[in-house]
């Protein structure tokens, strides 16, 4: 497989991971399946126990690399922003409507990515700033007709999710080992997420016991489409630019979209069509003005 075809391959899991990850969140959450608390709590705890076990077997096969390597690869930093990002997801998941949500989310996202770029003295080209207004432009298209006043808790903590990730997504860049980086990352969240927990239990009242089916749906987002999901991701962002980041994550909510028009019946409308046309030019414009090939991976 060609270093071109392997990072398509890896772009496309990835968005796939990112997309499933809200539909799962969505059914677990709006259904009153389970809290935001413990969905999160679940997410990151599976997320990281499968993380663990692969890391684990890729020691085992490989026997060049140890504990205190895969541990070395992730960093407080990332895991502080990765956890926000899933506790302030949650939380916001239940006070925002779909369609408000993803573009606060995404919204946050891109900007936390372009500022981060133009900090670290990266210049984007004028075709760049094109493909990604036009791409975001499709993007509001898609969610306009949900669109609604937020809730200001909830566009709080969707923004504060938005930037973690962003940030989170900007750590990746500089992952030499993607699986090991992300394993760390997860186990760290650990402590975080005990301590978090232990203050959101004495400032709110005794929680309902989740049913199985919101954890079985936590686990599910947590161990393949959070840990395998941000492993593959973490290895495809070395050789992406800033803004290619920022823009191939606005295609998430076409690819949900699309998957309730296969798998829910759901039907194909002109408005569906304008945005995806909208979104994919938008990515088209960023990939041609990345004149350089990616490096080899």
């Amino acid at each position: 497989m060609t270093s071109l075809l392997r990072l398509c391959v890896y772009v496309i899991l990835a968005l796939l991971a990112f997309a499933a990850n809200s539909v799962l969140c969505r059914l677990a959450l709006n259904n009153g399946l389970i809290d935001p608390a413990q969905f999160t709590t679940w997410r990151l705890f599976s997320g990281a126990v499968t993380l663990v076990l692969l890391s684990a077997i890729h020691c085992l096969k490989h026997r060049h690399s140890g504990l205190k390597t895969i541990w070395l690869e992730g960093s407080w930093l990332s895991a502080f922003a990765l956890f926000i990002y899933a506790l302030g997801f949650s939380y916001a998941y239940v006070t925002l409507e779909t369609g408000i949500g993803a573009l606060i989310l995404f919204g946050a996202v891109q900007l936390t990515l372009i500022l981060l770029a133009v900090w670290a003295g990266q210049k984007l080209v004028w075709l760049e700033w094109l493909g990604l207004a036009i791409a975001f432009a499709g993007f509001v298209y898609l969610v306009l007709p949900t669109l609604s006043s937020p809730s200001l808790l909830g566009f709080v903590l969707m923004t504060l999710a938005g930037v973690a990730w962003g940030v989170y997504t900007w750590r990746g860049k500089i992952s030499a080992k993607p699986l090991f980086a992300t394993t760390s990352n997860f186990v760290r969240t650990i402590p975080i997420l005990l301590v978090a927990l232990v203050a959101i239990h004495f400032n709110t009242a005794q929680a309902a016991s989740p049913q199985l089916d919101g954890i079985m749906l936590a686990i599910a987002s947590g161990a393949i489409m959070s840990g395998i999901g941000y492993a593959i991701w973490y290895a495809a962002l070395p050789y992406l630019s800033a803004s290619m980041a920022a823009v191939l994550q606005l295609l998430v909510p076409i690819i949900a979209t699309l998957g309730g028009v296969i798998f829910a019946n759901e039907s194909i409308t002109l408005h569906l069509v304008i945005a995806t046309l909208s979104v994919l030019g938008g990515v088209l414009l960023v990939i041609l003005a990345r004149k350089r090939p990616p490096k080899n991976a």
